[in-house]
């Protein structure tokens, strides 16, 4: 598994079918990390056709809920180690003798599981509370989920794969932090790979902030990812890039003072690289984005260098850019997914918009941006400027799954390009 750049023909990417967890978010889609919410059915069957059009494509697909069961009921040391995870996952609480036969009576349960089970138990991390009604044998369980993953579908954040091997992030909010921890083991003991490495202490990186760019790479930070990480990753050993541009990312003015975590969340929320030379990507935040620039010494190391702004690392590089507004960043326009140079799996940007407009979450400025921009012209990828850079478009409706903040590129862990 190597990738050099987003440009590279795309051969096999990881990818994560949302299961009930993501129920638990329709609850409550803000504690969650949600910006709305959304038809889960339709969701399953827009995910499904994501899959089908990348493997249409050529693209391999894996099923993180596939690899997992398929190898624990092959390979008897992995399962072993799942329900490892699972006995350490799984809480009881209730009195001393209680809890302990709980214990016992998992431990000797788990055997007996079908892998599918595990695999939703790991997702769902239950707890459950034992307590004796007055003169009742038996306990009544009251059932908790500590934390459903529901934003696992989300594949490409809790790695970025380099050159040389797979980087794990560290989550910086609380509702993600497992996230990492389940993906390492499915790749590690599930596909076998060793050269990793794994972002800790208080470092956070997340893999929506990586890009690589052939000679270079960029890594945005922000809300998810710091400079401790970014500075992590980049002395991993596991980069070979002759730079890496730190970016800071940016917010438009008019939200200096309540961030929109859409228009900054990751890089790959405001920039994309469509093909060599080619970026998409919002020219005004761009702009703004300060970048510091870090080459690698004949020693092996990042050293920083100079300090620029983004669009001007990117033009100094020789890249076209084709400049999206407000309302498609917001859009999630520049959350597609290269498949090769300038072939790209885009959203439906005005699908989404108009699914932004009537839910009701977005702030007046905002609303009336998109109206404008609706009634005015065609949005990305529909626009004139995709055709005149010629970019090869494959539009998809993901405007259920968008409700969880992410388009494409968010939803798959690209594992390997050629």
């Amino acid at each position: 598994m190597q990738i050099r750049s987003e440009w590279d023909t795309l051969r096999e990417v990881m990818v994560h079918r949302p299961e009930v967890e993501i129920e638990y978010a329709m609850l409550a889609p803000r504690p969650f990390l949600f910006e709305r919410v959304f038809n889960t059915r339709i969701a399953l069957e827009e995910h499904h056709r994501l899959e089908d059009t990348l493997k249409s494509l050529g693209v391999r697909c894996l099923v993180l809920k596939d690899t997992v069961v398929e190898t624990a009921d092959r390979d008897r040391a992995f399962r072993e180690k799942l329900e490892r995870r699972i006995l350490d996952s799984v809480r009881f609480f209730g009195s001393v003798q209680s809890v302990e036969a709980a214990k016992r009576e998992l431990e000797r349960n788990v055997h007996e599981m079908d892998s599918s089970t595990l695999f939703r138990i790991l997702t769902l991390e239950p707890s459950i509370d034992l307590k004796k009604d007055n003169g009742s044998v038996v306990e009544y369980p009251t059932v908790y989920s500590n934390l459903p993953l529901a934003n696992l579908y989300f594949m490409r954040d809790q790695q970025a794969v380099s050159q040389a091997g797979i980087i794990f992030g560290n989550m910086r909010k609380r509702q993600r932090a497992k996230e990492a921890d389940i993906t390492e083991f499915v790749f590690r003991e599930a596909l076998g790979l060793r050269n990793t490495f794994r972002v800790g202490g208080e470092g956070t990186f997340e893999g929506g902030d990586f890009m690589p760019a052939g000679d270079f790479a960029l890594i945005g930070t922000g809300p998810r990812t710091n400079l401790q990480g970014a500075m992590q990753a980049m002395s991993s050993g596991l980069m070979d890039f002759d730079e890496v541009a730190v970016v800071d990312n940016p917010v438009y003015d008019f939200m200096d003072r309540e961030r929109d975590q859409m228009a900054n969340m990751h890089l790959d929320t405001f920039f994309n690289i469509a093909g060599k030379g080619l970026a998409v990507a919002s020219v005004e935040l761009m702009k703004k984005a300060r970048v510091s620039v870090y080459s690698k010494s004949q020693r092996g190391r990042y050293e920083r260098m100079a300090d620029t702004t983004l669009y001007n690392y990117i033009r100094q590089n020789g890249y076209d850019i084709l400049d999206l507004s407000v309302g498609e960043q917001l859009c999630y326009a520049s959350n597609f997914l290269t498949v090769s140079d300038r072939k790209i799996v885009a959203v439906d940007t005005q699908g989404v918009a108009r699914k932004l407009m009537g839910a009701g979450v977005l702030g007046d400025q905002v609303l009336s941006i998109l109206r404008k921009e609706l009634d005015g012209r065609r949005m990305f990828p529909d626009s004139q400027a995709v055709r005149d850079f010629g970019i090869d478009v494959v539009k998809l409706d993901l405007s259920e799954l968008t409700g969880g903040y992410g388009g494409a590129h968010c939803m798959t862990a690209a594992l390997a390009r050629s």
